[in-house]
């Protein structure tokens, strides 16, 4: 599920997406990978 939100948010930059990964994060479901900014903006291009 995370991976699904992770790409939800790297491909539109919503901060709701955001905002549901750190919410998932402290539910204790899995880890996202780290990025760094310019992954994500390269990706959402």
């Amino acid at each position: 599920m995370l991976d699904l939100t992770w790409k939800i948010f790297c491909m539109t930059g919503s901060i709701d997406s955001y905002l549901l990964i750190r919410e998932m994060e402290k539910e204790g479901e899995e880890q996202i990978p780290e990025k760094n900014i310019s992954d994500v903006e390269e990706q959402a291009r």
